[in-house]
């Protein structure tokens, strides 16, 4: 039976929407959720049936917000407002990623705040549920609009979706899946296209990667150091304590654990007073980008729970408000992907200092570039090439979107968030950094194992165990590219608490 989340009575969380969108377990709003949306739509049909000028519920849009609707229209508003929205272009979201955008989307309305129909909110929970996913071009927001207005269009059978592994036509798979098509009432459209669903979606799934990340790199870290002959004292937990830093210290003691009884560091100890900063820095690099990422979650699992539709509509039918607001501007999730997007650049940064350093026989001791017959095979040189174009490309991708500002909708909206865009970047690095981070690890067991694993820590050995039941010890020359990207499926499979950390 599948895993069911519910939301409406306790705060959502990004890994909720992970294992929603990731893991396919079953989303379901409570009774007062429920409640909320319906309390919010009688004020919507209130409002409509007493003509009272409401923006976005009786009005146009945008800069058109002062431009009066009649009652019969506002259907017709809707569905214009999805299908003029529906502009995005460049390549597709990933199913995942879609799906992501669309438990957001359903934590925003399960406020009660929105005023959307509680049928179109059914229709969507439909659609995570039975696994019928919008087709969403990447391209094109500003931080809100075109994603959700995909989505919404695919409810109204307009459009393709993926099911089943397949192309649809919208139309077909609702009717294949017995799914009314939506027909959207008045501020539905609006309701569809509106708020932060698509930069806090996509970053709740960044979230899951860069944790699995920094722990892993972790783990990379601990093997490059053993290889390298690292300088045990530098890891200190007193020392670390000093720096007054949670993050730091915990950082330390996952280090000191993956080394513990190293007798090849234990025979090396005070070969010299200390290391390159690529190593004895791992504790204060790795701990410093954890203490981002805490922030970051902070952020993201605020705007989960936040109404981030405009305008919102409070209070009881009767006795009413609707209010023109900015919080559908996702500044706050926008700086944050921007600062998880610089710490997981930094942490591939210096993992890619420290497997330059496994491969240089000038400070590594080792066979130059980790194979034994250099100069007929050319062994892990390329490797490092490789991590040294995609640090290039996560430092292009750690410059901030949220700094970016463009005007829209005739001066209405005259400062953007960018958030989507910082958010899918944010993507792209974490995927940079999964490559970064393989190197590093197909690289330094390599090199643990020209050192001979009876000497080795426990932990290092384990995760070289770990790597071996995929790929072998490397003798000579063979094609890399597939041994590297078996490394990194190993990597995202297996969570690095199971090595001894």
């Amino acid at each position: 039976m599948s895993e069911i989340r519910e939301w409406g009575d306790t705060p959502a969380t990004w890994q909720d929407v992970v294992a929603v969108a990731q893991h396919g377990a079953q989303l379901q709003l409570s009774e007062a959720a429920w409640q909320r949306m319906q309390n919010a739509r009688q004020i919507v049909e209130e409002i409509v049936a007493s003509g009272q000028p409401a923006y976005g519920i009786n009005t146009g849009l945008g800069a058109l917000c002062n431009v009066i609707l009649p009652p019969e229209a506002l259907s017709q508003l809707s569905r214009n407002t999805l299908m003029s929205h529906a502009c995005g272009v460049g390549p597709l979201l990933s199913v995942v990623q879609t799906r992501a955008i669309m438990c957001a989307a359903v934590a925003n309305y399960s406020l009660g705040y929105s005023g959307i129909s509680p049928h179109v909110v059914r229709a969507l929970l439909a659609f995570i549920n039975q696994g019928i996913t919008p087709e969403v071009p990447s391209q094109g927001s500003v931080g809100y609009l075109t994603h959700m207005a995909h989505i919404g269009l695919a409810l109204t059978g307009m459009g393709f979706v993926n099911w089943q592994g397949k192309r649809w036509l919208a139309c077909d798979a609702l009717a294949e899946q017995g799914i009314d098509a939506v027909n959207p009432g008045a501020k539905d459209g609006l309701c569809l296209v509106n708020g932060t669903p698509c930069m806090t979606g996509l970053s709740c799934l960044a979230l899951g990667e860069a944790k699995q990340l920094m722990d892993w790199a972790d783990v990379t870290g601990a093997m490059s150091i053993e290889a390298l002959k690292g300088q045990l004292a530098a890891f200190d937990e007193r020392v670390l304590a000093l720096k007054s830093s949670p993050d730091v210290s915990a950082t330390g003691q996952r280090l000191r654990a993956m080394l513990h009884g190293s007798a090849w560091l234990a025979e090396n100890q005070g070969v010299r007073t200390q290391d390159a900063l690529s190593l004895r820095s791992v504790p204060q690099i790795h701990g410093a980008c954890r203490a981002q990422w805490r922030h970051v979650e902070t952020q993201v699992n605020q705007e989960l729970n936040a109404a981030t539709d405009n305008p919102l509509v409070l209070g009881e039918p009767g006795n009413w408000q609707v209010v023109s607001q900015a919080n559908p501007h996702g500044e706050s999730v926008a700086m944050a992907a921007d600062l998880l997007a610089i710490a997981l650049a930094e942490t591939g940064s210096v993992a890619e200092r420290r497997l330059d350093r496994l491969i240089n026989p000038l400070v590594s001791e080792l066979p130059p570039f980790l194979v034994a017959k250099p100069g007929v095979n050319s062994g892990m040189m390329i490797a490092q090439y490789v991590a040294a174009s995609l640090c290039g490309e996560n430092r292009r991708l750690a410059q901030p979107a949220v700094l970016d500002n463009y005007i829209t909708s005739g001066l209405q909206e005259d400062h953007l968030s960018m958030g989507t865009s910082a958010a899918l970047k944010l993507l792209q690095v974490c995927d940079n950094t999964w490559q970064i981070l393989g190197i590093e690890y197909l690289l330094a067991a390599q090199a643990l194992e020209l050192i001979g694993t009876s000497r080795l820590a426990p932990g290092t050995v384990q995760a070289v165990t770990l790597l071996r039941r995929e790929v072998a010890f490397w003798v000579e020359d063979r094609w890399l590219a597939p041994e590297m990207k078996k490394t990194v499926q190993i990597m995202r499979n297996t969570p690095a608490e199971n090595i001894a950390c």
